[in-house]
């Protein structure tokens, strides 16, 4: 059996490409927009947790510790090294003390800076707000 080489049968092909806009994103230069509910960074808001521990259950990866530090007040370890981004601690905690952010942009050359813990600072929790300008007036 003979190979046929056919040395200008690739030239067409460069050519038809070297007019066309590349087809990759310039990342990390121009970030681009992320969907609505884009998995990235989880955020605990120490403030709602009251302590039952699903979100530690629910994890697939083991990558949640909720510690209880003081009457009614717990601390989150979370291991981003070794959490799935799956979003199922978000949707399984009945307080929404869990929220996954857009940022995902966590790589990095030392484990310790991946596991990060988010302690309560004394501060309350923020009250609702549902007052609008129109009911401010009638006070």
């Amino acid at each position: 059996m003979k190979i046929r080489i056919h040395p200008g049968a690739m030239l067409k092909e460069i050519l038809n490409h070297v007019a066309r806009k590349p087809a990759t994103e310039l990342y990390p230069f121009v970030k681009t927009e992320k969907p609505d509910k884009f998995r990235g960074k989880l955020k605990f808001y120490p403030e709602k947790c009251i302590g039952c521990k699903i979100c530690m259950k629910d994890c697939p990866a083991n990558a949640i510790t909720i510690t209880k530090v003081a009457d009614k007040e717990f601390e989150c370890e979370v291991r981003l090294d070794k959490c799935v981004y799956c979003g199922q601690c978000v949707l399984s905690c009945p307080k929404a003390a869990l929220e996954m952010t857009k940022d995902f942009e966590l790589a990095g050359l030392d484990r310790s800076k991946l596991r990060i813990t988010y302690k309560n600072e004394g501060k309350p929790a923020p009250e609702p707000t549902t007052a609008g300008p129109d009911t401010a007036s009638k006070k």
